[in-house]
This record gives structure tokens, sequence and C-alpha cells, in this order.
């Protein structure tokens, strides 16, 4: 069975529960333990630990998710109604391809089940087994990665935390739809590499778009199925990370405000958080992440494409050679623009015909300005 792959949550851990007061998260949740297994029947949430790190530059192999659990577990819940279990930790395997293959399978068993994994890993090439998880859903996959890199790599390199976006790309079944980075730094990444993002009709957004305006990533969100966190996309005076030191990137508050709007997605069905150098500070900055991502959760309204678009405002915006028309929700006030039907044919979006976008654009539509991510989801669509 999938879940044989799962270790128990260690005694260190329970004992450490044991002591908390009934207010506090760790009081709350259902452990895998020696004794039981959750039912994920009854819950929303699995936290997942992978013990894989063999494939990560920084050279630490040792990855102690301990004392996140302990700084997660030691929080106090906000008002929420899901529930939440700790499966216990995937231990490495004698290869990093048996790795893959557990957490793929773990991974692909908790998604058909409607419960959302949270991944802590380990290196970020485990990204690319839980986006094989994807392969039996019949659905194209969209992926937003927070990192300061692209993570391209040759064609026949070994697939590693720097290079598994290439992977994803030319590995049959090819089920990426889109893929958006957020948060890249252009001097970690070559001019040929932003090009390439480019050539293939993907988003990305360097640190200081995002910085200078959070909620340019709500809809890059909105649309996603697969978020995937580089810890090194955080600045080190924020995490502590001193091993591999980055003097820019997110901050605390901006970290938990992008897995805020990932967990107020309606599409999101799997975060995974990778590249931790078994720090404290940095424990404390993912046990933030994984609070504010549970209570964006809490915050879902069930809209497009769950939901009925019926009750939409509808604005037309007439260009020169086409139209444009954008849904305004009435429930959130939040923005879609509808992909034209004539690019639908052949469309890879078969679930989707709504693109979330900012009011922002509507304003830049009204002035004859063509939304870049329309574009390019039309082209995507035609290929």
């Amino acid at each position: 069975m999938e879940f044989d792959f799962l270790e128990p949550v260690n005694d260190g851990i329970l004992k450490f529960i044991s002591s908390l007061s009934s207010q506090e998260l760790g009081s709350k949740i259902v452990l895998h333990t020696k004794d039981q297994f959750p039912d994920i029947n009854k819950i929303t949430f699995a936290i997942i630990g992978v013990l894989e790190d063999r494939r990560n530059s920084n050279g630490i192999n040792d990855v102690n998710l301990n004392i996140v659990r302990k700084k997660l577990y030691g929080m106090f819940p906000g008002n929420w109604d899901a529930s939440i279990a700790d499966l216990g930790n995937i231990l490495a395997g004698d290869s990093v391809e048996d790795t893959y293959f557990a957490l793929k399978r773990v991974t692909a068993t908790l998604i058909k089940n409607k419960v959302i994994p949270i991944v802590l890993g380990g290196s970020q090439d485990l990204t690319y087994a839980l986006y094989r998880a994807y392969d039996d859903l019949e659905q194209m996959v969209n992926m937003v990665a927070v990192d300061n890199k692209f993570d391209f790599g040759k064609e026949n390199e070994t697939v590693s935390a720097n290079s598994y976006l290439t992977k994803i790309i030319i590995d049959e079944p090819n089920n990426l739809f889109n893929y958006c980075n957020i948060g890249y730094q252009t001097y970690y990444n070559s001019q040929e590499e932003i090009d390439l993002i480019e050539k293939l009709f993907f988003d990305a957004y360097r640190l200081g778009e995002i910085s200078n305006k959070i909620a340019l990533a709500e809809p890059v969100f909105r649309d996603a199925d697969l978020i995937s966190i580089d810890l090194n996309s955080v600045k080190s005076s924020v995490s502590g990370n001193m091993i591999t030191f980055e003097p820019n990137g997110f901050n605390g508050k901006e970290i938990c405000s992008l897995a805020r709007y990932a967990g107020i997605s309606d599409k999101v069905s799997c975060l995974g958080i990778f590249n931790h150098n078994s720090t404290a500070p940095e424990a404390v900055i993912i046990a933030q992440i994984v609070w504010y991502f549970i209570e964006g959760y809490h915050y879902r309204s069930k809209e497009y494409p769950f939901g009925s678009r019926a009750t939409y405002l509808k604005y037309i915006v007439p260009l020169e050679d086409e139209e444009l028309i954008f849904y305004k929700s009435d429930k959130t006030d939040r923005w879609w623009i509808e992909i034209p039907s004539e690019s639908n044919g052949h469309n890879k979006l078969k679930r989707n015909t709504l693109l979330p976008c900012s009011y922002d654009e509507y304003l830049s539509a009204c002035n004859q300005e063509l939304p870049e991510r329309w574009w390019k989801a039309q082209r995507k669509n035609a290929l």
C-alpha cells in the first residue's frame, strides 16, 4: 500500500505534543503513530516530511524536520474547521529515484482523495515527483515556483535541485500547461534562460516586481495546481540561512502573504517547501508558511472553475481587431478574462475557459493594451 512508505512520527515529537496545551495546534492534529494511521477520508491536509537531500548543491544531506514540527505545532490555530494530519516521513530510498517513486505514489493517492499534501523537504528536485503525481488525474498542470532561479539544466543532466524544471518540461507524459516563477533574481539566471521562459510562453516575475506589489501574485496562484517554494527565495537575514547566504529575497511578511494567496486559491491541491538547511530560524519561517497556507484555505470561496459564473458582472472591452470579455465576481470582487472560443477547438484548458486576472489588467485592456498572460494562454492553447 502507498502509505507503507511513511515512517510514523517519532517519539520525540509525540512527547513534545503531549506537553502542549489543548489550544495549541499540535493537540488538534491527527498523528501517524506506531499504533494508528489517520483515516484520510476525514482529513483536509496531510503533512509529509521527505528526508531526501542528495541532489542539493549545498552539501547537506541530513534533513531534520523535527524542529519544524515543534515550531508549527507550538502555534495556535486560527478559526479553522479543517482536519490536519501528520503522516510522518518518507525516508531516503536506496536511490533518489526510489524516493521519487514513494513520494509520487503517496501524493497521488492523497490528491485523488481530495486531501492537500503539504510536503516538507528535502531538496527541490522533489518537485518533479509531486508533478508526476498528477499523471493519473488526466489533467494539465499549472505549476508555480517561488524561487530566485528557474532551475533549468542540460537535457542529459541528472535531475537535481537546480535542474528539475528541464526534466518536467521534456519528460513524457507532458502534462505541464503553464509554469510561473515568482521572485526570480536576474543575476542568478542567464539571458538564454530568461529568453526560454518567453519562448515557452511561461510567466516570470522578478523579486522587485512582487515586493513592490505583492497582489500581482494573487491571480497566478488562483490558476495554480502545484506550488513549490524554495527557501533560498527568502533573504538570509530573515531565514537565518548562512550556508547558502542570500542578501536579497522575500522578507517574512512577503513569503507568508504568498503562502496565504496559495491557500486561498480554489485550485491549489499540493504545496511543497524545499531546500531547508535545518536551522532554527528557517524552521520558524517554514512553520509560518504552513500556518498561512492553511489559514488561506479557510477563505476559499469556491469560485470558478468550481462554482457558477452566472451571477458575475460581465464587462466587454472592444479592441481594434476583437473584443475582450472580463468577469468580476459578485462575491469577492476578483477578476477573470475569457479565453476566446476560437482558440478552444484544441484547448488544453478544457476544464477552465476563464483566466484569473487583476483589475489593473482590465484597466490596461480599456487602454487598448492586451494582457500579457491572456496572450500567452491563448498561444499555448493554440499549440
